[in-house]
Parts: structure tokens; sequence; C-alpha cells
């Protein structure tokens, strides 16, 4: 959401696009990026990925999907599914049903070799949830687990996992309770809309009120890369720095000292418009099995018995790294229960799989590598690779007075090396409107510079040059700009929202 600029909005107008483009460090990183990696894709919706792909069309000014921009998807639908403020039907949540999954033309690489689970007999049976068709032996087998849990003496179970929020709150405050440590209590406070501000206590899951004790167990709820922490991280409470602020061991074996942070939601124009700032920590003797998503444990204690979600149950089970180290305290039919339309898509995946397989037995995926190593400047021979790492190391820092250069000029050299829009961006980090009045200065001041690779496709051109044609004859005195020449957004508006700004700018450019 921030990284592509999209916020919490869930429809973009033409207007927020236009906003969205003008934060030089969102467009910048989308314009000069290469690859974009989404982990944990079961947890984007449709409307999420047409968002992205709308937005990545825009700013990098391409009708291809996503913008041209090399995709990479990883994750499990079989996982949890997107988190919606409304309950959606199943065509709207998973993002395999947004147009741009099909327009992309996907290669799928099915993994199959599980690394979790050291119990081949867990493995197994998650294998067989995975069907959608779990044996009465399996069952059975899941019952015997409920009944050896409860006979068994409970012992020091390093994390309980529970589907609902309030048993997670009873259980965490149960415990912290039984520590005869004296508590440390953080206050939080908002500034802002409120009922923004209560929305975004809600989302971050940070306590109004965070009370902890020294030996208490927790997880960091924020990610602070540089802080050395992550959504999700698990550790303990060791102390208090001299500032009063936690000190928390994780369970890597790293110490750190955790100062409050700032939570914010932000407009289109990225000024914040509500923002929260707390302690990022919340107890953990138990958590959500939604916040459980991406661990591994030695051993969990496991409530299924609410389970409301299908896909919960088998996120749950798949955390532990076997049976032995499972205390399963109770179990619904839900819990054992995957999504039919994941189960269909997921049937369809291993078979695109195998047709992938086959091409990159043939030679055809390592081609299709190559080539694209090479179209990013890269290069697959091992000894241009040695070479080029030797070369970086070696290479002297040379510090050259620069010399003024008309700013036309630089951008001419742009044309002339037949660079695109998007290219001239990002190489003169300028906005686009920039760029685009460089080329009507260019073409004015000299004919001879050839811009003809930047046309527009004969059909398109064709319908965008009877648009300003049109727009000339039918635009009133207000959708006139100071020049007479009528208004992009009149233009826009004529021919149905067809076109984006930009390319009515550069066919224009064609028709002066």
């Amino acid at each position: 959401h921030s990284w592509a600029g999209m916020g919490i909005k869930e429809v973009f107008t033409q207007n927020d696009l236009e906003k969205i483009a003008k934060k030089k460090a969102v467009r910048e990183r989308i314009e000069q990026t290469k690859v974009l990696v989404l982990d944990e894709i079961s947890m984007v919706s449709r409307q999420m990925l047409s968002n992205l792909n709308t937005i990545l069309q825009y700013i990098r000014i391409s009708k291809e999907p996503f913008g041209g921009l090399q995709i990479v998807l990883c994750g499990d639908f079989f996982q949890l599914p997107p988190v919606s403020r409304v309950r959606l039907p199943n065509t709207e949540k998973f993002c395999f049903m947004a147009p741009v999954w099909v327009e992309a033309q996907l290669r799928v690489c099915y993994l199959s070799q599980q690394f979790r689970q050291e119990d081949d007999d867990l493995a197994d049976f998650l294998n067989e949830m995975r069907t959608g068709d779990l044996s009465e032996g399996r069952v059975h087998q899941l019952r015997e687990c409920i009944e050896s849990t409860h006979e068994a003496p409970a012992e020091d179970v390093p994390i309980r996992l529970y589907t609902h929020n309030a048993d997670v709150d009873a259980i965490n405050a149960k415990s912290l309770k039984e520590l005869s440590q004296p508590a440390i209590t953080f206050r939080g406070s908002g500034k802002g809309e409120k009922q923004l501000v209560e929305s975004l206590k809600k989302s971050i899951l940070a306590r109004e009120i965070l009370v902890i004790k020294e030996g208490a167990p927790v997880m960091f709820i924020k990610n602070n890369p540089e802080a050395g922490y992550h959504n999700g991280t698990l550790g303990v409470v060791t102390g208090l720095s001299k500032e009063g602020h936690p000190v928390v061991t994780t369970r890597e074996g790293n110490e750190i000292t955790v100062a409050p942070v700032e939570w914010r939601i932000s407009d289109a124009l990225g000024t914040a418009v509500a923002a929260y700032t707390q302690v990022p920590l919340r107890l953990a003797w138990a958590i959500t099995v939604h916040k459980s998503q991406g661990m591994t444990l030695d051993s969990a204690e496991v409530d299924l018995s609410k389970t409301f979600e299908p896909g919960q149950g088998y996120v749950a089970l798949s955390r532990v790294k076997g049976w032995a180290g499972l205390r399963l305290l109770g179990c619904n039919n839900n819990a054992l229960q995957m999504d039919p339309l994941v189960l269909r898509a997921d049937a369809r995946f291993q078979e695109l799989s195998a047709e992938a397989e086959e091409s990159y037995e043939n030679g055809l995926v390592e081609a299709v590598f190559h080539d694209r190593v090479i179209a990013l400047g890269g290069t697959t021979d091992p000894a241009q690779m040695e070479q080029n790492e030797a070369e970086m190391k070696l290479a002297p820092v040379v510090k050259t007075k620069k010399l003024k250069v008309s700013t036309y000029l630089l951008t001419q050299r742009l044309v002339e090396k037949k660079k695109s829009v998007t290219e001239m961006v990002a190489a003169r980090s300028m906005t686009e409107n920039t760029i685009l009045s460089h080329l009507v200065h260019l073409k004015k001041e000299n004919e001879s510079i050839d811009f003809e690779y930047l046309r527009p496709p004969k059909k398109a051109m064709a319908e965008m040059a009877m648009g300003w044609a049109m727009a000339r004859t039918k635009a009133a005195a207000a959708d006139l700009d100071k020049d007479g020449e009528p208004k992009l957004r009149f233009v826009f508006e004529l021919l149905e929202e067809k076109y984006f700004y930009r390319d009515l700018k550069l066919a224009r450019l064609f028709l002066s």
C-alpha cells in the first residue's frame, strides 16, 4: 500500500492517479523498479491487485499488464485470505480473479518440497487438507490429538494460537497478572480526525494502554528493519532503558530498545490525516492465528473450536513442525474446510506448473530468463560477471567539475538516444509534464530532431487526433486554456476517458 502510494483507498479516479504521480518518492521508485516481488499473495485482494496494475500503468506510461514491470508473486492461497471491511464474495476476494492476473500471462511454478514439517505424518495430513478430502483415518488422528492433549499435563508451551482476539486478550491478561515483577504502563496518543484515528488503532493492533512486565513474552507489531525487528518478531521483556523504554531480547538473541513509533494515514499527496503513537509491542503468551501466518514453531497450543473462516485451521496446524509439538484443545468442522474456489484454482495452478516444467526441460524457460536478464542490462556469462565485480571494486572515484548545459539540450540528447518518456523522467529527475513541455519546445526550435519513435500507435493516434479536432470545434470558452486550446480534461471526457492525460499530451505533440 505504501510502496505504490495507494494508501487505504479502494477505488481510484483520474484525479487520484494524478495526485499519486505528483509524489516524487512514489513516482521514482515505481519508474526505477525492474522487478517487484509480492509475498503472502493470498492476502492480496482482487481489488488491490487491480489498483496496483492501474497505478503502475499510469506512472510507467504503459498499457501493458503492471505497466510492463516484471512481477513475482509468492504465497499459498490455502492460507489466510485478504482482510476486508465487508464480507466479499469469492469472485471479488482472491487476486487470481482480477483481470490482470490473466492478462499478465503469469508462469506458474508450484513448489512441492516443504521445509517446515520435520514430521512426515503431519506433512501428509496437511497435504490431504489441501485436496479438500481428508480421509476418515486422518480425522480420527486429529480426534486422538485432542484427547491426548486433555489427558496430558499442560507443559510450558511457548505460544498459544486462537482464532479470536477476545480469547487472546484474556489469556495474555491472566498470564501477565501471574508474573511477580512490577507492571510498566505505556499510553498511546492519537492526533487527527477521530474516526480515522480509531480505524488506525484497530488496524495496527496497538493497545491504547500497554501494560508489560519483565519476563513477559511480547510480539512486535510494526516493521522497523533498521531497529532490528519486523511485524511478528517475538521476544521477551528483559528490562528498561535509561530513557524508560522497554528492552526486548528476541528469540534470535538480539537485544532491542523499543522506543515509541508513529503509525499514520496519509492522503494521496502524502499529508498525514491521522496518526497514532505507541510502543510497537503486544503481549504474546497467545496470538491470533492470523498473526501467526509465516511463523515456524517448535511447539504450540492451538484452539480451533471457534474457527470461522476456511484456511484458519490449515494455517494454525501448519505452523508446527510435528505432531509431538502440537497441543490441540479443540476443533470444529470449519477448521478442516478449505475454500472451494481455492481448491479449483490450485488444481489449475498445478496443471500450469507442469506445463512450465515441461517448457523448462525443453530449454524454453531458460531462454526466456536469459533474454530477460539481457534486457535488464545484465549478463549470464560467469567470466563477465566476475570481471564486472572486479572492475567495480578497482574503479577509482573521479570528481569532475560539471559544465552548465542547457536543460533542453540534456533532454534532446535523451531523445537522440531514443529514450521513452518514462526513461527521460527518471534520467532527468523531472516531472512528466516538464519533459513533455521540453519536447514541445524542442520540436518548435529544431525540426530536424526525430520524435517519430514517440508517436502513439496508429489506431490510438487517429482516435486522439480526432478527439483534439472535435474538441476544438465543440469547446466553449470555459473549456479553453489561456492559449485558446481545449483543456485536457475536456478532450479526456470527450474521448470517454479512454486515454490517459499523458497519452493525449503526447498525441498533441504530433498535431502541432
